[in-house]
């Protein structure tokens, strides 16, 4: 739905020669032209009017001096710098385009009727006037020469396989009497036919056809021929065949035209010349004839060059070209350009240009040169708000085709209504007016402006009862434009600005000048179009674009200049366009589409080159776009990854859009959507959802966006207008929780709002059902980066809106929201199924006289719809309400055998036995519990039965009074289980506490509890001979379990052993306490058997694990160290192979495995699904420290600090230790170990640095040195801005805390004669003692 918009017009009249123009052709390099006359050849630069060169063809004889020579053929060959051209009298002449020199390379003494170069420029096709084609390469060294009229098909002729005669085969809509329908006879050719043989290539290159006059039927004949010269197949005989011949570039179709008896038409064969489609030119039969076809370079547009058959008054005819497009197999005239009666004026030769495909150069045979560049662009209305049709118009001849997007999607060549003129439209534009945007302008070929707008008279429904959609626009006027057209398309741009306001471009004087024209109704006469002001501009003028909301008018020059009009003012005039500090902004390249735009409250012009890349002013957005449009507040393109972004402008920056259109969007991402591959925007539809897209085949799909929902959705829900935006999110299948998380606040103070407008028990229970817990506002649909966090309530939001909407419905009407009221109490997160249940017991039990009320029936099979039969079932069972119980079982599949017995054997119970079977039989044991222990002491044995199966002891110990027997009884069978649990000291208390001493005092033995051990033992009361055995097992046990002190007091207060006690306390290091108890038995003689010997052996063994974790951690160290090297190493070989740009490079640093690791972690991710034991054994494994493990690093990391941290929980050890050793004089042994240890701790301190590295290891300083190369020495400074991986820090252990707030060395040990200390550097490996003399 795209039309051809001019951009820009140069005519240049600086040319003349002699004579008249008969060939010209574009050079590719440079853009100039080569013009070829009966006289010579120029080289011609358009824009600055300079004749670069010229060579005369008549002074070496290649055309005759009266004039009378005629050049066939000129052709550009960029390769060798020259032009070639071909002469009818047989020369072909090389013309340097350096030297300025002719060079004649063949002559035919027959003549040439035409040539043509392939499209590669490596072959040349000659025609003589023989009737022959001679075929040479580039260098004319000839290849064949060959007859035009060949008797032979060609080597594609058709096999006939013999299945039938003619006569039998199905003719189609013919029907039968095709077959008896004998062949006509071919037609000769026209009489205004040149009978010249012409020639055309496919884009190719490998296959060229030739029509020319058959000798035998007089009638045009069309064969195809290979690069070889060898002819492939030969056109079928067609009637009225002219002469115009292209091959369309990109395809298999050589187009021409045909004369029918009653139309004429352009059509198109396949290269086995069987006709293949047509279509028909707005044309009587002997209107015109069609000089020539062309089709530009991306087969998009073709080129249709007609003249008038009959003369005017004058005497002469009339001559025109026409620009044809293809869309849904439709052929589209989106282009008219009429050359007038004067034959001068008249084209001699056209052609499309050869670098850019929408550039069309034109020269007349008054040495004239038009270039016309057009761009494709959608004609749609720029309205916002909800009037605005959203109306696209397509151009089609005299015909503008409508298609209102916001009534109906209709598919093209249709539409909602059709435009008709008197002639060819070539511009059409919208009013650019608030409210009026419907209106459509349309500019014709004869220099009218037609305005249409609607009929406010038409009725809306017909006669016959149909509503009318969509209705059409009706013609209101009129306008001639005074100012003569000397040339075609004279004015372009075409803006309607205001009512009877128009806005065009015109040429300027100069060549690279343009005329802004503002146009007006005449006051004199109102059907004329004056001239209010002009607005002369430096620069060709290539886009002009308005905004209907601002009024602002832009235009872009060919440089990519950008300009804004003050043109509602008296005295308009043009300016530069600045950003907000004043600086000027153009467009890098020029922009073949562009429109204005406000992102952040600042106004930007957007631009979209030919080359896909999009700007806003001068900064780049994306380099994929392939169509862009703006709508409202929306910036919405196509890409061509096959994706349409949707973004809001009002919230980004333009670095934010960059942003977003670089990046490739998340899960929840609204703002992209997948599209078909090469899908384009059509239109907007303002105010609503609506994408319209066209697929490269020229069919439409409407989208709806999720951007464009979710931002009407929102505007909907904060003006309070639930029922569209419900309505919106069930058709387009947007969670209706955002409804609700939108803002709960309003939502909930709206919530009779919300009711009334749904008004609709199926909406507001679909609603309901649709709830959960889920915020869908920040997880499915987050909020747009400046819309506001709503703070979500406290409770639980299913339960929160369940109840708001019940409590809302009950009190407006509670017989009409019955249902609903049923779902509010479903839905909730702990189903109210009593209560659903109960009310619609009420119902059946006294049903409401209301209209439109629920009856219990049609209640009860709506809950049945909710919840599963046999859950609603249990729960009615579950009421104890058998009337309730009956009411759902009938409606479920059960079979009443199956539950009338169970009903009826329970309506025979007690009712607390009953309650409890039932509570038994829905596993509702703690009820049932309950109401067992109210059916009196008889039925205590199934309580304890019930207790012991289900393992409710504290809830049945609640049930029962602390002196009653039942409580004893079940405080004793919860310490069995206890016992069972190992939980033996809980048991004890409950035995204790319930009076059973004796087994209380077996379970706090077991359990090592010697305190309430004793305590039972002296209740029962225990005779002390027992007391002390009882006291010396306890202390046994507690010796074993290394509880030193406790063991002691046992021994020496209960079984009145102090020696036993004493020792007790050596063997565990208690050395102040056990001084105390001997002097408190005056047994000074343990000190000399026992404590001293104790105390040298304390230090040994303390001395010997010191000096075994010291080895220990400098041989970890020094791994670490090489395993650190070795990595380093094999990430910089990684950099040197791959190069600095190493997209894997950022994942190698110092201290990092993710090399290996990740190989490690894939071959053990089974172990995900094991149990917590094997999951940490599995760590275990990981974290090896045998050597060349994948991450040994890391395990020897852990080893050191767990060596740091066993040496750091020494010191209240050592400093006990330290004390009784100055206490007996054995000073020599205390400094020994006090230096030792204080060594110990210095060492592992000062490792920590080097062992764990302060901030992430990538960041490390460049790696520089005479091993170092550019490759690492890049890659180095770049890793220093990396951050590391978020895993790596995970995995890479923290360094230890040193506890170096806790006080254990004695001072009294520091007046020693010799201090050894240790001085440690980073980076080495050993501890070096220095003697130092105090």
């Amino acid at each position: 739905m795209r039309n051809l918009k001019l951009l820009k017009s140069l005519g240049s009249s600086e040319l003349q020669g002699l004579g008249s123009p008969q060939r010209f052709c574009v050079r590719a390099d440079s853009g100039s032209l080569l013009v070829a006359s009966q006289f010579s050849i120029t080289e011609f630069e358009p824009r600055t009017g300079q004749v670069v060169c010229e060579a005369s063809l008549t002074a070496d004889g290649f055309l005759p001096e009266d004039g009378s020579g005629v050049v066939v053929g000129l052709q550009d060959l960029a390769e060798l710098q020259s032009a070639c051209l071909a002469t009818a009298g047989g020369d072909v002449v090389l013309f340097n385009l350096n030297t300025n020199q002719l060079e004649c390379v063949g002559s035919v003494d027959s003549g040439l009727t035409s040539m043509s170069w392939s499209p590669d420029e490596e072959l040349v096709v000659l025609t003589t006037g023989q009737e022959t084609i001679i075929m040479m390469t580039k260098d004319f060294e000839p290849i064949t020469e060959v007859g035009i009229h060949q008797d032979d098909f060609g080597e594609g002729k058709f096999i006939t396989v013999g299945w039938g005669k003619k006569e039998t085969q199905f003719h189609g809509s013919e029907g039968k009497q095709a077959a008896q329908r004998k062949t006509q006879q071919v037609q000769p050719a026209v009489a205004w036919d040149d009978r010249r043989p012409r020639v055309t290539w496919r884009g190719d290159g490998q296959l060229f056809a030739i029509s020319a006059i058959c000798p035998q039927t007089g009638a045009r004949k069309v064969r195809v021929w290979n690069r070889e010269g060898v002819l492939q197949t030969t056109s079928e005989p067609i009637n009225g065949l002219e002469q115009a011949l292209c091959w369309k570039p990109s395809g298999n179709l050589i187009t021409s035209t045909q004369r029918h008896p009653n139309k004429h038409s352009v059509v198109f064969m396949e290269k086995n010349g069987l006709l293949h489609g047509d279509f028909t030119l707005p044309l009587s039969r002997d209107q015109a004839k069609v000089k020539e076809l062309l089709w530009n370079n991306d087969s998009t547009v073709l080129t249709v060059w007609l003249e008038d058959l009959t003369a005017g008054e004058d005497g002469h005819v009339n001559t025109y070209i026409q620009l044809w497009t293809v869309g849904n197999y439709h052929w589209y005239l989106k282009q008219s350009l009429d050359f007038g009666r004067d034959p001068q004026k008249a084209p001699v030769h056209v052609c499309w240009d050869p670098e850019r495909p929408l550039r069309l150069h034109v020269v007349t045979y008054n040495w004239t040169c038009f270039a016309y560049d057009w761009g494709w662009t959608t004609e749609r209305s720029p309205g916002v708000d909800g009037s605005d049709h959203a109306g696209v118009a397509v151009i089609d001849g005299d015909k503008v085709l409508v298609t209102t997007f916001r009534q109906s999607v209709v598919p093209p060549p249709m539409c909602s209504f059709e435009l008709q003129l008197k002639s060819p439209v070539n511009q059409v534009t919208f009013l650019h007016r608030p409210k009026g945007t419907n209106q459509i302008a349309a500019f014709t070929v004869d220099g009218q402006i037609s305005v249409f707008s609607q009929d406010s008279g038409q009725a809306e429904v017909t006669t016959d009862g149909f509503k009318t959609v969509s209705r059409p626009l009706v013609l209101q006027k009129t306008f001639r434009f005074p100012v003569p057209q000397d040339e075609p398309l004279a004015l372009r741009q075409l803006l309607w600005l205001q009512d009877e306001l128009f806005l065009a471009v015109s040429s300027g004087l100069l060549p690279t000048s343009s005329t802004l024209l503002i146009l007006h109704a005449d006051q004199d006469a109102g059907d004329t179009l004056a001239v209010r002001s002009r607005v002369e501009v430096d620069g060709v003028v290539v886009s002009v674009v308005h905004s209907s909301q601002t009024g602002t008018v832009a235009f872009q020059l060919e440089d990519g200049q950008i300009r804004k009009l003050l043109w509602d003012c008296p005295e308009p005039s043009a300016e530069d366009w600045c950003d907000s500090s004043g600086c000027r902004i153009s467009f890098p390249v020029p922009c073949v589409q562009t429109a204005l735009c406000s992102i952040s409250g600042a106004e930007y012009l957007l631009g979209l080159t030919d080359r896909s890349h999009l700007y806003a002013g001068d900064t780049e957005l994306a380099s994929n776009v392939c169509s862009f449009a703006v709508c409202d507040d929306f910036l919405l393109i196509s890409t061509h990854s096959h994706t349409c972004r949707c973004l809001q402008l009002s919230t980004l920056t333009v670095k934010g859009l960059q942003a977003a259109l670089a990046s490739d969007g998340g899960q929840n991402d609204e703002t992209l959507r997948r599209v078909e591959r090469g899908s384009r925007i059509v239109t907007v539809v303002p105010q609503d959802t609506r994408v319209v897209l066209q697929m490269p085949r020229g069919n439409l799909e409407t989208v709806h966006h999720r951007a464009l929902v979710l931002a009407q959705l929102r505007k909907w829900l904060d003006e309070l207008r639930f029922r569209e935006a419900f309505e919106c999110m069930r058709k387009l299948r947007i969670n209706l929780n955002l409804i609700y998380d939108h803002n709960p606040k309003v939502f909930l103070e709206n919530i009779e709002t919300f009711i009334t407008q749904l008004n609709s028990i199926n909406s507001i229970n679909l609603f309901l059902t649709e709830l959960r817990e889920e915020d869908t506002s920040c997880s499915m649909y987050p909020r747009p980066d400046s819309g506001p966090a709503q703070t979500q309530p406290t409770q639980k939001k299913v339960d929160v809106v369940c109840d708001a909407l019940r409590s809302a419905m009950e009190s407006m009407d509670p017989n009409k929201f019955c249902l609903s009221v049923l779902t509010a109490h479903v839905k909730k997160t702990v189903p109210e199924l009593e209560i659903a249940l109960q009310k619609v017991h009420e119902l059946r039990e006294d049903p409401p006289e209301a209209p439109g009320s629920v009856s219990a029936e049609e209640a009860l099979k709506y809950l049945l719809f909710l919840v599963n039969v046999n859950d609603l079932y249990e729960h009615s069972l579950g009421t104890y309400d058998f009337d309730l119980v009956l009411m759902v079982a009938e409606k479920s599949q059960k079979d009443p055998k199956e539950y009338l017995p169970f009903l009826n054997m329970l309506k025979s119970l007690e009712p607390n036995y009953q309650r409890y079977t039932i509570d038994k039989h829905l596993k509702r044991y703690r009820k049932a519990l309950v109401h067992l222990t109210k059916c009196g002491e008889e039925h205590f044995p199934e309580v304890l039965s019930l207790v012991k199966e289900q393992k409710l002891y504290s809830e049945a110990l609640r049930l029962y009074a602390a002196d009653s027997p039942q409580f004893k009884f079940l405080s004793c069978g919860y310490a069995e289980h206890l016992m069972e649990q190992q939980q033996a000291e809980q048991a004890g208390l409950l035995l204790w506490r319930c009076g059973e001493p004796v087994r209380a005092l077996q379970a706090f033995t077991i359990s090592s509890s010697w305190r309430n051990t004793i305590c039972v033992a002296q209740q029962i009361p225990l005779p002390p001979d027992q007391l002390a055995l009882l006291a010396r097992d306890l202390a046994e046990k507690l010796t074993e379990q290394r509880r030193y002190s406790e063991a002691a007091l046992l021994l020496d207060q209960y079984a009145k052993d102090c020696e036993e006690a004493i020792l007790a306390l050596i063997t565990g290091a208690v050395w102040e306490e056990a001084l105390r108890l001997i002097y408190m038995h005056n047994r000074q003689d343990i000190t000399e058997t026992n404590l001293k010997p104790a105390l040298l052996e304390a230090v040994n063994s303390q001395m010997g694990f010191l000096e075994a974790q010291v080895a220990t951690f400098a041989r970890h160290r020094n791994r670490l160290a090489v395993v650190r090297e070795q990595k380093e190493k094999a990430r910089l070989d990684m950099l040197d192979e791959d190069g600095p740009d190493c997209p894997d490079a950022e994942l190698y640093s110092e201290a990092s495995s993710m090399m290996t690791a990740s190989k490690y972690s894939q071959s053990n991710s089974r172990i995900s699904s094991r149990s917590s034991k094997n999951r940490r054994k599995a760590e275990r494994k990981k974290l090896s420290l045998k050597e060349g493990s994948p991450m040994e690093d890391r395990a020897l990391m852990h080893a050191l600090g767990e060596i740091l941290t066993t040496v750091d929980k020494m010191r209240e050890e050592i400093h006990s230790l330290l004390k009784a050793l100055v206490l007996f004089q054995f000073d020599k042994q205390a400094e020994k170990l006090q230096l030792a240890y204080e060594e110990t701790l210095q060492a592992v301190e000062a490792a920590v640095p080097e062992v764990w590295p302060e901030g992430p290891q990538s960041h490390h300083a460049p790696v520089t040195g005479p091993n170092s190369t550019a490759n690492s020495i890049m890659a180095s400074f770049q890793q220093q801005q990396r951050p590391a991986a978020s895993q790596q820090d995970a995995e890479t252990p923290a360094a230890p805390k040193m506890r170096n707030g806790v006080k254990w060395k004695l001072s009294i040990l520091k007046s020693a004669r010799v201090v050894t200390l240790l001085l440690h550097s980073r980076g080495s490996n050993s501890i070096n003692p220095v003697n130092v003399c105090l």
